[in-house]
């Protein structure tokens, strides 16, 4: 029986269900990129589904049978894709599956940014009354900046509309737009947004795109939010930018470095509304990812038996 290597302690019922006729190996709660090298060469996995971790050059050449290395996510930065175009190994991506999740960690982030709910509640349970003394943003009538147009970015774009904001985004690939998104280039965003909302992969291309530069570059007291991935950020000059005010407040859910440890400089800060990167992590999400990873590498498994 042919083995399917998950890079996590578990895989929801449903997708476990379809890899039935395949031996299902977990690598555990915490697997390092090392680990599952080890596990590549013990078991020669056909195929991978990527929770944790990073899947490179050296799991591939272990696991001589792989054929797919499926991402149980929409984000498949955490994959060497170019060392599996090497090997003739597809990447696929769990596209849509986690999409309502993190749009909806991204309002949530959103609204605790602009209607201070983090450090109103923290008063509230330390006994203050802070009613005569703060003001909230309403986000009624501003501008959200979207860069990426996908499945989340949309789901986001269609809740800030019913919110009655301003829609803009950037995405070069993005067709068909609703009339509610207006598709701008990407100086536009940085100018024009009261928040700017992250939703694209990572990229070499756009690496800390969000930078001194380009943060100088925005509306004094913007409001940020991360739910895509952290690499996006340098992560230094948004820090400097939150304590001058340029950003008012920063809502983040992912970061340069995961999981994040103590003493990381975002930690006890004012102007951060921080979230482990869970933005996918609901019940639903979970069976919705792992069923589309699983049948995403299925169908490659397939297509790579049938008959020419």
């Amino acid at each position: 029986m042919s083995k399917i290597l998950v890079t996590g302690a578990d895989l929801a019922p449903q997708a476990l269900e379809l890899l039935r006729g395949h031996e299902v190996v977990f690598a555990g709660k915490a697997p390092t990129e090392e680990g599952i090298v080890a596990l590549c060469a013990e078991h020669n996995p056909v195929a991978i589904i990527v929770r944790y971790s990073k899947v490179g050059a050296a799991a591939m050449d272990a696991a001589p049978a792989l054929r797919v290395v499926s991402k149980h996510g929409s984000g498949t930065d955490t994959i060497d894709k170019l060392a599996a175009k090497e090997r003739d190994i597809e990447v696929v991506a769990a596209a849509g599956a986690n999409a309502a999740a993190v749009a909806e960690q991204a309002l949530a982030l959103m609204l605790a940014c602009a209607k201070s709910v983090v450090s109103l509640d923290a008063r509230m349970h330390g006994g203050h009354w802070d009613k005569a003394t703060h003001k909230s943003l309403e986000l009624n009538g501003r501008t959200v900046g979207l860069v990426g147009l996908g499945a989340i970015g949309l789901r986001f774009a269609r809740m800030a509309d019913a919110l009655g904001m301003r829609v803009i985004g950037f995405d070069p690939f993005a067709k068909d737009l609703p009339d509610y998104v207006e598709k701008v280039e990407m100086p536009d965003i940085w100018r024009e947004s009261d928040v700017i909302s992250l939703h694209c992969p990572l990229t070499e291309g756009n690496r800390q795109m969000v930078n001194a530069q380009t943060l100088s570059e925005t509306r004094r007291g913007v409001i940020l939010v991360n739910t895509a991935r952290g690499g996006l950020i340098d992560e230094d000059a948004l820090l400097a930018a939150v304590r001058s005010g340029q950003v008012m407040s920063a809502g983040l859910d992912s970061f340069a470095v995961e999981p994040m440890v103590a003493g990381h400089p975002f930690q006890g800060e004012k102007g951060f509304v921080l979230s482990p990167h869970i933005g996918g992590v609901t019940s639903d999400a979970y069976v919705n990812m792992g069923v589309a990873a699983a049948r995403n590498a299925l169908a490659v498994l397939a297509k790579q038996r049938a008959p020419a």
